[in-house]
């Protein structure tokens, strides 16, 4: 199961489901019908895998080497027309095909059929009804693969009364009309994840070595992990992508180890995570010297729940004390942060100040002070979770092959000397700064007055009093006041990072396409590898679609539509209603709905009434 994703070093997570069910073509197959008449053997490795195109992320699947439309379409739609056309000398490639097109032929015509008589050279299927005279035969053509309908009898002749309660050839009961079981329509929807992500996960792991061995073939020197960061542009930007069994220590350890072997040691590094033990370990173990800082949203979440009847001063005076950049600033707003919440000084002193607020970091965080970079890039992978791993992996190179096209296209049509999003920042610190007053001190030094405060600016040390400009690398209003009553260039007051030609340069590798399975070259020895799959221990039930929730985070909790109050729904509800306007009358002030009795709940009080 993939690591969640809990810092801005990410892992992918488990997640929910997107594929609708297809045809079980299998369902009805009498006892002793020989297996090779209904199934397809299972793939093996580098051979024979089916053409089948994965295209779940919004990006460009041309040239992924992974599917063709064109082989898919001809492989079910036959000979003859649309699937669920069944009709005399019509042909089928295969027996499976058949089998699919009669099954949405009965799902269409809300009917069931049974496999009277399957043999490897004939099939006769009937109407469930005994007295019906609906039937299909069809045989195999001599010396090849293909079926064809001998005789069709169209029409029914069983009772318009008669309604079986199990639904034989039944998968999707939105598209046709039919309710099932949910384990029937769980197992169908596994039946079609296998046909449309490349085999069973078993087989994904077996094919994944040959998979990394092309993707560094055709993209020299790319390596397949992620971490995540801001460009020049402040976009999200993966710079390393991992997977691992579960959230724990030696996960995260070999996974920011791999983090280190490719990009080395920043004295400057900086890592924002949640308060996850095993981050806070690994971090002390690969990254020793590097600052560690914590997410303001997930410590406010931690907040909430040690101190509940304090939530509302907590978010009025807490994420503003977190952000300011002035030191002053900062105690002033600590100081009624602590009157307001009694006790919260304690814990937050115990967190470290300089984990959550910018003002109190060793190093720059800039302007990331939560992990939403991160969460987002979990959002934009969150159809694509439950693919086995070759073909997650396959969508996250898709994925990022869009975003470098792109963003590549996006900085040729820039034209100034920053990006485009920092430009956008220069000019609204530069309107900002017009109705500044700038005193000089000497060639270097400078009084701006902003408002009823004055701030120092030192151009020969790049400081400013309010901080902004040395915590950013980025001139802040008062610098920009200084700038328009001197020779100074703003431009040359930005740091490197957020020129266009850094951002170029972010962007100019190139993700190139992965072949098609069958023209792989493949070394011997990596072909003979076999990766073998986690252990993991399959739960009953249904599955997770959303990752466990940090401590103090709260979920959007369901809301009832009877009584309209927030925790259970519908049918769980057992708060009493007003049943009549007279009773609403009695109760002055009370905002409850009052309608007619028509929950089971209401009945009950209307006879004891």
């Amino acid at each position: 199961m993939p690591c969640p994703a809990r810092s801005q070093f990410v892992a992918p997570t488990p997640l929910p489901s997107f594929v609708d069910v297809l045809p079980n073509a299998s369902e009805g197959i009498e006892q002793g019908t020989a297996a090779e008449d209904v199934c397809t053997t299972p793939v093996e490795p580098y051979q024979n895998v089916p053409p089948i195109p994965i295209s779940v992320v919004e990006a460009d699947v041309e040239g992924s080497g992974f599917g063709d439309e064109t082989c898919v379409e001809e492989g079910i739609y036959g000979e003859g027309g649309i699937l669920g056309d069944i009709e005399e000398h019509r042909i089928f490639r295969l027996k499976k095909e058949l089998m699919t097109c009669l099954s949405i032929t009965a799902m269409t015509e809300k009917f069931q059929y049974k496999v009277f008589k399957s043999k490897p050279s004939f099939v006769v299927v009937r109407c469930v009804h005994t007295s019906c005279s609906w039937r299909v035969r069809a045989k195999k053509l001599v010396e090849s693969e293909y079926w064809m309908v001998t005789k069709y009898e169209k029409k029914h002749t069983c009772p318009t009364d008669f309604k079986p309660v199990r639904r034989r050839q039944a998968t999707s009961w939105r598209k046709f009309g039919v309710d099932i079981s949910y384990s029937v329509a769980w197992r169908e929807r596994e039946c079609a994840y296998d046909n449309l992500r490349l085999g069973t996960p078993e087989q994904s792991y077996k094919l994944l070595p040959g998979y990394l061995h092309m993707l560094m073939a055709t993209n020299p020197g790319g390596v397949l992990f992620t971490a995540v960061c801001h460009d020049a542009n402040q976009q999200i930007f993966p710079l390393a992508f991992g997977v691992g069994d579960s959230e724990n220590d030696a996960s995260w350890s070999w996974f920011l180890g791999r983090v280190k072997s490719v990009f080395g040691v920043n004295p400057a590094l900086v890592i924002v995570s949640d308060r996850h033990r095993s981050i806070n370990n690994a971090v002390q173990e690969v990254f020793p010297q590097a600052f560690h800082g914590i997410c303001m949203y997930h410590l406010l979440n931690n907040l909430k729940t040690k101190f509940r009847n304090k939530t509302k001063e907590l978010e009025q005076h807490y994420i503003r004390t977190a952000k300011t950049y002035n030191l002053q600033d900062f105690h002033v707003l600590f100081y009624t942060l602590c009157s307001a919440v009694p006790g919260v000084k304690e814990y937050l002193e115990a967190v470290g100040l300089d984990r959550w607020t910018r003002s109190h970091a060793p190093s720059r965080r800039y302007n990331i002070m939560t992990t939403n970079i991160s969460e987002s890039l979990n959002a934009v992978l969150v159809k694509v979770r439950e693919l086995p791993i070759t073909a997650f992996v396959n969508e996250i190179r898709l994925l990022c092959q869009k975003w470098f096209h792109e963003r590549r296209t996006k900085v040729a049509g820039c034209t100034t000397m920053m990006s485009k999003d920092i430009e956008t920042k220069l000019e609204e610190r530069k309107d900002r700064a017009q109705a500044m007053g700038v005193i000089c001190a000497d060639q270097y030094t400078f009084d701006v007055v902003d408002g009823d405060r004055n701030y120092c600016v030192d151009m020969a040390l790049w400081t400013c009093t309010c901080r902004k400009f040395q915590l950013d690398q980025l001139p802040c209003d008062h610098v920009l006041a200084v700038v328009r009553k001197t020779p100074y260039q703003a431009y040359d007051l930005c740091s490197l990072y957020y020129t266009r030609e850094f951002w170029h340069e972010t962007y100019r590798g190139v993700i190139s396409p992965i072949p098609h399975i069958s023209s792989w070259t493949i070394a011997q020895e990596i072909s003979e590898f076999e990766l073998q799959p986690p252990d993991v221990r399959t739960v009953a039930g249904r599955r997770r679609k959303r990752r466990l929730p940090s401590i103090g985070e709260e979920l959007p909790t369901p809301k009832c539509s009877r009584c309209k109050e927030r925790g259970h729904n519908r049918a769980t509800c057992q708060n009493p209603i007003a049943l009549h306007p007279a009773d609403e009358a009695e109760c002055p002030g009370s905002n409850l709905p009052t309608r007619q009795p028509t929950h089971p709940s209401d009945q009950q009080s209307m006879q004891q009434l």
